[in-house]
């Protein structure tokens, strides 16, 4: 599982879990203004122009510079990423982002969050091992985290 705690700037924290990273990746889309395709999307300048409905060539470029001068630049097959919150809106590069980088751009532009990938490291972190939840000024956010780790019997709750 994956552990998250939301940490919205003078807000109150936020914990929740996802299965897996495909329901991490539905839940982080299904409360973010970008659709998904702009959060992490890996295409080609050639897919891009098929959604269209065209293919390379003169009538394409004329109607869509942009993705004719992707094409040219790295050619009309090469792997693009998209990741909007991590590149900035619309840009594509031929460099690998991860879906996982690309979905933490995401919470971390809506303020901010405490991703943990396993139990063992949300465990830790609940336990002080990451200083964003220790400490008398981020109880909130450890209370917050605690709270979903019992709710997942994962702790038990002695309080």
């Amino acid at each position: 599982m994956i552990y998250v705690v939301e940490l919205p700037a003078g807000g109150v924290p936020r914990a929740w879990f996802a299965y897996d990273d495909e329901d991490f990746a539905r839940k982080v889309a299904a409360s973010d203004p970008l659709s998904c395709r702009e959060i992490h999307d890996q295409t080609t300048a050639r897919a891009l122009l098929a959604l269209l409905g065209h293919q390379p060539g003169e009538p394409a470029r004329a109607q869509y510079p942009a993705i004719s001068a992707l094409g040219a630049e790295h050619g009309w097959d090469t792997p693009l990423y998209r990741a909007d919150h991590l590149l900035g809106r619309g840009v594509f590069r031929r460099e690998p982002v991860s879906e996982r980088a690309a979905l933490a751009a995401a919470l971390d532009a809506r303020g901010g969050a405490c991703i943990y990938w396993n139990e063992r490291d949300a465990v830790g972190a609940f336990e002080g091992a990451d200083p964003r939840l220790a400490g008398a000024p981020n109880w909130r956010a450890r209370r917050a985290l605690h709270a979903q780790l019992v709710a997942l019997d994962v702790l038990a709750d002695d309080n």
